[in-house]
């Protein structure tokens, strides 16, 4: 995408703008609109698109506004929402360790919300509606406070980040291994259901933590951006640029680690979104600048998922695939492919 910019000046303020960028985010927008209404639109029921959009106003029939109201639009906005926060999260912790292979699952952010959400499951019996969300956004800030903390020497480098983030993955899948063989079988079911990620029977009370977490973090995310742009420079030469490393290294992926966090405990462990959408969003974005690349890669997510969970609803209808299934298939195979390429860059030097 070719980078036209301009100069907005009002006073002692001024801000460049990418028209470039405006223009895919605006674009990025419909699709996500599109999206939202084919999957509430589309199920065992069809509605047609204008019918789901009249409901929505308030002025579709009693019939398509329960459908569309109560049982397809909180799922999809779940969807939405769950996408948009695992492509951000994706985006910081890739552009913090400055390693393109690197997501909150892979680190063991995920594993953290996982463990904590499947033990409730299984030990405590389902332990309430409220219970399993609540201990897996717990499970990823303790995951995270371990992942910075290990990490930690005199400051935390992306390499020793991510060394630590793996050992600390693996842990958390041996937890979850464990938990799972002291369930009954019932407990284990619902247990591997959360686990690979599904929006079945979501409702309202998942969707409002998810808005009111995106209303607060992506804002904090997208002002700390400019400043992850002066990290990519190195950590000496951002001291020497007045940026307090640590402090904008810390918040950032503070921020990322809730935003995986309340993804996780809304919609289970929904995998490779956050690893996927940040890739995608650097090929359609093309530039350098963290402050463009968040915004689309959250795009990226909320699209991805939504259309990962459409097509688990009715490709096999009336068996329901999982979001999490569909999104490994789809994302597995690039993530090998990259890891090959990796590889093969490492070999050449």
């Amino acid at each position: 995408m070719s980078a036209r910019r301009v100069t907005l000046r009002r006073r002692r303020l001024s801000a460049r703008v990418d028209l470039g960028l405006v223009a895919l985010l605006g674009t990025l927008a419909v699709v996500v609109l599109a999206a939202l209404v084919t999957s509430v639109a589309l199920g065992d029921v069809a509605i047609a698109p204008l019918d789901v959009v009249a409901s929505l106003a308030g002025a579709g029939d009693a019939a398509d506004e329960f459908i569309v109201l109560e049982l397809r639009l909180p799922r999809a906005l779940v969807a939405l929402g769950a996408g948009a926060a695992l492509g951000i999260a994706g985006a910081v912790f890739q552009q913090v360790t400055r390693n393109p292979l690197v997501a909150p699952d892979i680190v063991g952010v995920g594993g953290g919300a996982a463990l904590a959400a499947v033990s409730v499951i299984v030990f405590a019996g389902f332990g309430g509606a409220g219970a399993v969300p609540l201990a897996a956004l717990a499970g990823a800030f303790v995951a995270g406070a371990l992942l910075y903390g290990i990490a930690w020497r005199r400051g935390v480098h992306g390499q020793r980040l991510v060394l630590v983030g793996i050992g600390l993955a693996a842990f958390c899948q041996a937890g979850v291994s464990y938990v799972l063989t002291e369930g009954r079988i019932f407990e284990v079911a619902a247990a591997y259901v959360w686990l690979v990620g599904s929006l079945n029977g979501r409702g309202w009370e998942q969707v409002w933590p998810l808005a009111v977490a995106l209303v607060v973090l992506a804002p904090a995310v997208l002002a700390l951006g400019r400043r992850l742009d002066v990290l990519q420079l190195g950590d000496d030469l951002a001291r020497s640029l007045g940026v307090g490393v640590e402090r904008v290294r810390l918040g950032l992926l503070a921020a990322a680690v809730a935003l995986t966090g309340v993804a996780v405990s809304a919609a289970g462990a929904v995998a490779f979104v956050a690893f996927v959408s940040p890739h995608i969003a650097r090929r359609l974005a093309r530039t350098s600048s963290n402050q463009g690349l968040i915004p689309v890669a959250g795009a990226c997510g909320a699209v991805l998922v939504m259309l990962a969970d459409l097509a688990g609803r009715l490709l096999f209808a009336p068996t329901e695939i999982p979001v999490g299934i569909v999104t490994s298939v789809l994302a597995a195979p690039y993530f090998l492919v990259l890891l090959r390429r990796a590889g093969r860059v490492g070999a050449a030097g």
